[in-house]
């Protein structure tokens, strides 16, 4: 569940990306070839779902203009004290597009060529989509510390 909330933008549209993965899994579980681990294969699947679910709503990916600004630099205090729902929440915050690039490759472990491949764009739009949600996260992190101080 938790790939698929990665992915979706409310809880009710990632049981619908999970039930459609469970579903794919038992459809194909005869092609799993035991060549790695079952885990892997099933994730595989529910993120191809995920996708696909996020280009029948043809997410774009130039949502927010290119002069995102350099955000001022992170105090470690805001690292430190950030939780795991707090940072989960921020990347769910994301634009579409800067959310599913973003969860590929550093959550997911994919390359740029990879995500490329997968969302049918160039790799250079894959690593500049990358640049500004990693910006943009920078940017939400200072204000929650600005908050908190």
């Amino acid at each position: 569940m938790t790939v698929c909330l990665r992915y979706a933008a409310d809880t009710m549209e990632a049981e619908d990306m999970l039930q459609e993965g469970f579903v794919r899994i038992f459809n194909n579980m005869h092609q799993f070839k035991f060549e790695g681990s079952f885990e892997g294969w099933m994730r595989r699947i529910v993120v191809n779902v995920a996708l696909k679910h996020l280009q029948k709503k043809r997410i774009q990916f130039s949502e927010i203009k290119d002069d995102v600004q350099q955000g001022p630099s992170i105090d470690s205090y805001a690292l430190t004290s950030l939780g795991e729902a707090d940072l989960m929440r921020l990347i769910n915050n994301l634009p579409d597009g800067y959310r599913t690039v973003f969860n590929l490759s550093v959550i997911e472990g994919y390359s740029h060529d990879e995500i490329a491949e997968m969302l049918n764009i160039q790799a250079s739009t894959s690593r500049s989509q990358l640049v500004k949600a990693r910006k943009l996260l920078q940017q939400q992190i200072v204000e929650l510390q600005k908050i908190a101080v």
